[in-house]
């Protein structure tokens, strides 16, 4: 009798700890690992983070829908999203634009309301301003932002793959900030990297 307890003991334990960790994970954190350069050099190919989910809304499961949104995404906040072109996939940049700007960007930098911004993130590792088919790389806009929707560029300016060729992100589309990297590996030297645990994302 003792050991069918502590067996039926063990399982329950063991069901509570799935659901809470499910529930925790459905609304309030949720990990990812970084899979490219584009937002170097914040985040890092390698990078472990963790995401806030209920930030910008208590997500309804299996639907798009948030309920009691604590803030909106603001400019310079990291966030992870359903990418817009592919929504089983997810993506992480930066928000560099909101909903009612009109982004516009010249030979690199940033203009917001016909007005130059600081851009302390963004990082430009190629000289040459692209022309053809490739110029919204360097010269893009102006544009406005629709309602209930961000602009998104990785730090990795010049390498990066977001709303200047694909456009603006829904707000329904966010899965919530980027605040801290848990852990980190090289894959090039087979080690982590010690330096990046625990280090918040801004």
């Amino acid at each position: 009798m003792q050991k069918k307890k502590v067996i039926r003991e063990t399982i329950e334990a063991i069901v509570v700890a799935l659901i809470l960790a499910l529930t925790i994970r459905t609304f309030v954190i949720q990990a990812f690992k970084i899979p490219s350069s584009s937002m170097e050099p914040t985040l890092l190919i390698g990078d472990h983070i963790l995401v806030n989910k209920f930030i910008y809304g208590i997500p309804v499961p299996f639907t798009d829908i948030k309920l009691v949104p604590f803030t909106k995404p603001e400019r310079w906040d990291v966030v992870v999203f359903k990418f817009p072109v592919d929504k089983s996939k997810d993506y992480i940049k930066r928000v560099v634009a909101i909903e009612g700007e009109t982004i516009e960007i010249k030979d690199k930098k940033i203009l917001i309301n016909g007005k130059d911004v600081a851009d302390p993130y963004g990082v430009h590792r190629d000289p040459d301003i692209f022309t053809g088919e490739a110029r919204h790389r360097d010269n893009f806009g102006p544009y406005t932002v629709p309602d209930n929707s961000i602009f998104v560029m990785g730090d990795n300016r010049d390498s990066s793959y977001d709303s200047r060729f694909w456009g603006i992100v829904k707000l329904e589309e966010i899965r919530g900030k980027a605040f801290i990297i848990y852990w980190s590996w090289n894959s090039n030297e087979h080690w982590m990297r010690f330096d990046r645990l625990t280090k918040w994302i801004r």
